[in-house]
């Protein structure tokens, strides 16, 4: 991606364009490190921008709608429909991706629609990804937040027969067994007792009841920080940054399903290294390019809904006022 180094190259846009425009296909902005543009996701697939980036990425992060058995204001396929809809971007996004790439897709969960029991749409969905694209299951993580509103209502708050469902799943995929990541590019600051212990150089050592062995020096090693696990807690509870304030000022409804920074953060960091491209082909308020853009990494977004497009101008200072219609 040095070459392009996440734009368009000439003439991607404007008169002589030489890149095929199938339905609806047309550069929404960009940055010095990114392109956004507005399309549905089929006719990007389809189309020389495509060919352009083929190869390239290597992060393919995104949070696709979820398969869910009602209609959403911001658009989801339903039923088993979902299935074959999600499963049959799984080869198209592998021509994307670098040999040693990833996909990382938010997939929440779904209740049958008028009963108390969950829907098995994701996990089916899921399993048809992964094959459709044979693609290895390299890691599933757990996004939880906790204050996150009861739901689903009925079940949770009128009939207090369930639970609130309180986290989604995020599923680390490959093309290869061993793709590019680095968990030291993730550490977490060690805690209070792990620093303690450092100072004092020594710990109870010994075969613990599981049988693991604890050598006398296994944890004395000062590694920066601690190893991550794969559940990710985010309080989704942020008000008045900088995107919000753009909205309230144009006039621009926010997204109604924005995703915390923190976790395209955490996945761009440990699946890439500055100057990588990363892409979001659901890329909605733009989150994950506005994240990437933040990392010095390169971005690709691909959104189909003009008014998320503008109103997504808003997570890059430079950018300044929306474009006009």
């Amino acid at each position: 991606m040095s070459k392009t180094r996440g734009r368009p190259p000439r003439g991607a846009s404007g008169n002589g364009s030489k890149h095929k425009k199938k339905g609806t296909l047309r550069k929404a902005y960009e940055t010095e490190r990114g392109l956004a543009l507005q399309a549905k996701l089929e006719d990007f697939l389809a189309s020389d921008y495509a060919k352009t980036y083929a190869g390239k990425v290597q992060l393919i992060f995104t949070s696709p709608p979820f398969p869910l058995n009602r209609k959403k204001k911001y658009g989801n396929v339903r039923g088993d429909e979902y299935v074959t809809w999600l499963a049959d971007f799984a080869p198209r996004f592998l021509k994307l991706l670098k040999p040693n790439g990833s996909i990382v897709v938010e997939l929440g969960n779904a209740s049958e629609q008028g009963l108390p029991v969950m829907s098995t749409l994701a996990l089916r969905a899921l399993l048809r990804f992964l094959s459709r694209g044979k693609l290895h299951l390299c890691q599933q993580f757990v996004c939880y937040n906790p204050a996150r509103l009861p739901t689903p209502a009925q079940w949770v708050n009128v009939k207090r027969i369930r639970v609130k469902d309180a986290f989604t799943h995020l599923w680390w995929m490959s093309p290869s067994p061993r793709p590019k990541a680095s968990n030291r590019r993730v550490l977490k600051e060690y805690s209070a007792a792990m620093k303690s212990l450092l100072r004092r150089g020594k710990y109870n050592a010994g075969r613990r009841p599981s049988q693991h062995k604890i050598g006398e020096t296994s944890f004395l090693t000062d590694n920066g920080g601690a190893i991550p696990s794969n559940v990710l807690t985010v309080a989704n509870t942020r008000t008045g940054d900088r995107y919000q304030r753009y909205c309230k000022r144009y006039g621009f409804e926010p997204h109604p399903a924005r995703m915390p920074e923190q976790v395209p953060a955490f996945f761009i960091k440990f699946l890439t290294q500055p100057g990588d491209l990363v892409a979001d082909p659901f890329a909605g308020s733009n989150t994950t390019g506005a994240v990437a853009e933040q990392l010095n990494r390169n971005w690709l977004a691909v959104e189909l809904n003009e008014e998320y497009l503008r109103a997504s101008r808003g997570r890059f200072p430079k950018n300044g006022k929306p474009d006009k219609r």
